[in-house]
């Protein structure tokens, strides 16, 4: 009997790890340092040009002029907001995706953030609510759509693509109630309401950066936490089991936290189309199939957010357009690509 067989098998899984988590934290390093780039240049191309050394100078207290109230009133607080948005919806696709083993389930494909923004239309258009109304129904909705979507979709049991196509049929329903309130609705209410509804961080004040990072704060180390219970619900529920993990308890929590995360962003900016469906499959494709952690696709969901808006504002013309628009001509096509591909293997 060969007794160096398992040692060796033991050093190659553990070689293959370590390049695995090696790789995966040069990626991280690699998009933060990307996300700084573009969050950078957000700040300083405009209408109003605030040349680099300018920018660096009223970031760290010491500019003057009327560059101060662009970059810290102006631009910063929509950066920012675009920052956090991006990374819950990062956080909350990679979770769907991953818990559920299904890249179709990411929330917005799956209805959630259709819940939020149905609660959200119904604050604008019906009780004429803005502000912190319209983004605690937003979380609100979200969370309550969440919650009939896992229930429907309950059988002994979770299976993503049957939750998918619950989603689906929720969003669809959830779609036609917002379209009939835009069509009952006053004009102008309408109009604000399809804005948000595209998903949109024009205007985007420190008002709104600060509950979103108040949750943020909350969340995020929560999902961090619970990274490990993620990475055994991957192997299945018998072998989540066979190790001792919780496996009901720990998926709920983990599409609580999803579903907090998806609802804050979108309660923030809207429904900002597709950033958590193709965060978590662009992370995966660099890290290079390892996935040990969840921050590769909370950056780059802070990436595409981030490139999206700066595109909209200031490379599309002399428009600004809602970041939406943006993210939605990129993750449409993607949408498209993987329905093909599971029906072509007859898993819908």
């Amino acid at each position: 009997m060969n007794r160096t067989a398992p040692a060796d098998a033991v050093r190659v899984v553990t070689a293959a790890r370590r390049h695995g988590v090696r790789r995966a934290r040069t990626v991280s390093l690699l998009l933060l340092a990307v996300v700084v780039v573009v969050f950078g240049a957000s700040l300083s191309v405009g209408d109003f040009a605030v040349p680099i050394p300018e920018l660096l100078r009223i970031l760290t207290g010491s500019g003057t002029g009327r560059g101060v109230y662009v970059v810290t009133e102006l631009r910063l607080p929509r950066a920012v907001c675009g920052l956090l948005v991006g990374v819950a919806f990062g956080l909350a696709g990679a979770l769907f995706q991953r818990l559920l083993r299904n890249p179709l389930a990411s929330p917005d494909v799956v209805g959630v953030t259709s819940g939020a923004s149905a609660a959200g239309v119904v604050c604008l258009v019906v009780f004429g609510a803005s502000g912190a109304i319209v983004s605690a129904g937003a979380l609100a909705g979200g969370v309550a759509t969440a919650a009939a979507i896992y229930l429907l979709a309950w059988r002994r049991g979770m299976n993503g693509y049957r939750l998918v196509l619950v989603g689906i049929g929720i969003a669809a329903v959830l779609s036609s109630v917002i379209s009939f309130l835009m069509t009952w609705a006053d004009v102008q209410l309408a109009q604000q309401a399809l804005v948000w509804l595209t998903g949109n961080l024009n205007g985007r004040g420190w008002e709104h950066v600060g509950p979103l990072a108040l949750g943020m704060a909350v969340l995020v180390p929560l999902a961090l936490l619970l990274s490990r219970t993620l990475a055994a619900l991957q192997l299945g529920d018998d072998s989540a089991r066979g190790i001792g993990v919780a496996v009901e308890r720990g998926r709920l929590g983990l599409i609580l936290i999803g579903v907090a995360l998806a609802s804050l962003a979108t309660a923030a900016a809207g429904p900002v189309a597709f950033v958590a469906f193709v965060s978590n499959p662009i992370a995966t494709r660099l890290v290079g199939g390892s996935r040990p952690s969840l921050v590769p696709a909370a950056l780059t969901g802070a990436l595409v957010t981030l490139a999206g808006d700066f595109a909209a504002a200031d490379l599309l013309g002399t428009t600004q357009l809602p970041v939406g628009v943006v993210t939605g001509a990129v993750g449409a096509p993607y949408l498209l690509l993987l329905l093909a591909r599971a029906n072509r293997a007859g898993r819908i």
